[in-house]
């Protein structure tokens, strides 16, 4: 028989947009269970009363999170899992914050045993909020990817990543070549890349700065060669970034320009942060059918700026969210949803506003962090929502796992309300379960 799960039911079936009550983008149950397969995929999901008739489950069959929100395993669409040891490492903007501390922490991973013990923590991090997918950047090393890549494999965990491709402008001892990047990458694309467990590998530039133009057109080579490639990088982060690479590539017409002359914006592509981006640099993203991974927590910290959901949204980009561990300031998407509100309200009303802004609702936040980013990694045949047929990543989400929390929820009124609770004030604690294929993950590994 299949393993039952019992709870409130919620997913998404499309974009919600900026519609405050959207009934016909999601589907919820209140009371409903959600059958697995034996090999952890979705069998049939419906009301509780129906499944129960429909399957002859008994109350021993069933795992029952009654009370409790499930909802498909959170995507999280950039972070650098060497930069885990330095997340909230104290000031500076983003260049001096590279070379004092997000380089000598990378640094490190050409051990592999170092390497592999970063990466449970890493993964054990990202499952205990609540995240079962992640496009991730390993350090310049091949090493660190391996290990990455080995981890997930134990775990069964869906993941994207890649090693960095960097050949100047970075410490001598963390550059690589733009011969030894295309090799190493495209060893561990043949290795990796929908062969081993289910990890697919990234094409991973660091940004443009940190390649050469014969680099980035080892990273074209890969990113076209082979089927379903990925490719991640940094796009206009930074306001003296900006100015940096105009100085770099002057005939290029702008920053995400450099990454289209290369031919590397395209499906599949994920360009993190992308604060600054013109009218028409959006416009290629949505015309190319490329992501942006919004990264609200990392973007403040560092000062890095606002970035503008309305421009993305009025253009039809592919929009996500990106904890960008460690510069972002948390692994819970929760959280990163959470500060992702307040940027888009700090817009809102602001006295330059010419017109009303495209508000971020609950309903589109969380569908940032679940289909909509499987959208913009083309995994929604897989992952992003509780359809049947779906591989079977859920999490389980306890609306009472605070005092604040249970006091606040005996207030809410609507399905809304309780989304945008949990988004304001939830954290890693109210991840009440994670199942990863149908398994429930339990937190074994120890960092040491």
């Amino acid at each position: 028989m299949a393993r039952a799960i019992r709870g409130s039911l919620f997913f998404f079936l499309d974009d919600p947009g900026a519609d405050h009550n959207p009934v016909g983008s999601y589907q919820y149950f209140e009371d409903g269970i959600l059958v697995l397969t034996d090999d952890g995929h979705i069998a049939d999901i419906g009301s509780a009363t129906n499944m129960q008739s429909r399957y002859g489950l008994a109350n021993r069959d069933i795992i029952d999170h009654s009370g409790k929100l499930i909802v498909p395993g959170f995507i999280d669409t950039h972070t650098h899992y060497p930069q885990s040891e330095i997340i909230a490492a104290y000031g500076h903007q983003l260049i001096q914050w590279l070379d004092k501390y997000a380089f000598p922490a990378e640094a490190k991973f050409y051990d592999k045993h170092y390497a592999r013990t970063i990466s449970r923590f890493f993964l054990s991090e990202l499952l205990r909020n609540g995240t079962t997918t992640a496009l991730i950047f390993g350090s310049v090393h091949k090493v660190s990817a391996e290990a990455l890549f080995e981890e997930a494999e134990k775990l069964n965990m869906r993941i994207i990543g890649g090693k960095i491709m960097m050949d100047r402008n970075a410490p001598q001892h963390l550059l690589d070549t733009p011969e030894t990047a295309y090799s190493d990458s495209k060893a561990l694309i043949e290795t990796w890349h929908n062969k081993r467990g289910r990890i697919s590998y990234a094409v991973t530039p660091r940004f443009a700065a940190t390649s050469s133009s014969e680099q980035l057109q080892a990273a074209q080579r890969l990113y076209h060669a082979y089927d379903d490639m990925y490719l991640q990088t940094h796009v206009s982060e930074n306001q003296h970034e900006i100015a940096w690479i105009k100085q770099l590539f002057p005939s290029s017409k702008s920053y995400l320009n450099v990454y289209n002359d290369f031919g590397l914006v395209g499906p599949r592509s994920i360009f993190a942060h992308g604060i600054h981006l013109t009218d028409d640099e959006f416009k290629l993203l949505a015309d190319k059918n490329a992501a942006i991974a919004f990264c609200p927590t990392s973007n403040l910290f560092l000062g890095s700026g606002l970035f503008n959901f309305d421009q993305a949204c009025l253009i039809n980009v592919r929009l996500t969210l990106g904890t960008d561990i460690g510069a972002g300031t948390s692994f819970s998407l929760l959280k990163t949803m959470a500060e992702a509100y307040k940027v888009v309200q700090l817009q809102s009303n602001s006295a330059s506003a010419s017109k009303k802004k495209t508000p971020l609702t609950p309903f589109k936040t969380f569908y940032m962090a679940t289909l909509g980013a499987a959208r913009a990694l083309y995994l929604e045949d897989k992952i992003g929502t509780l359809q049947p047929g779906k591989e079977g990543d859920f999490i389980v989400l306890n609306p009472d796992a605070t005092p604040l929390l249970n006091f606040r929820m005996r207030k809410t009124l609507s399905l809304a309300d309780r989304l945008f609770t949990l988004m304001m004030l939830a954290d890693d604690r109210a991840i009440d379960a994670v199942y990863l294929m149908g398994k429930r993950w339990q937190n074994s590994e120890a960092y040491s």
